[in-house]
């Protein structure tokens, strides 16, 4: 993580929040050594049913499956029946 000085981040924020813009990365910014912020760029989430969208109807689980056991007990048992 970048560390830069308020007197730099000052004279160059432009620049600086435009750089962090399109790598997506955080900076520390310090008073006197010490650090004092944290800038972090905003993360927009996806929707689950968004993210999903294109194999909604296309899986399922088993009819048996428990929704609380261990999805790698599931997946083992799934493969077995093909």
């Amino acid at each position: 993580m970048e560390t830069v000085s308020k007197s730099h981040l000052k004279a160059h924020m432009l620049a600086i929040f435009r750089r962090l813009e399109a790598s997506g990365e955080s900076l520390v910014v310090t008073d006197r050594g010490q650090p004092v912020l944290r800038i972090v760029p905003v993360v927009e989430y996806e929707r689950v049913e968004d993210l999903f969208a294109d194999v909604r109807g296309r899986c399922s689980l088993p009819p048996d499956a428990e929704l609380e056991a261990p999805v790698s007990d599931v997946w083992e048992q799934h493969l077995g029946d093909t």
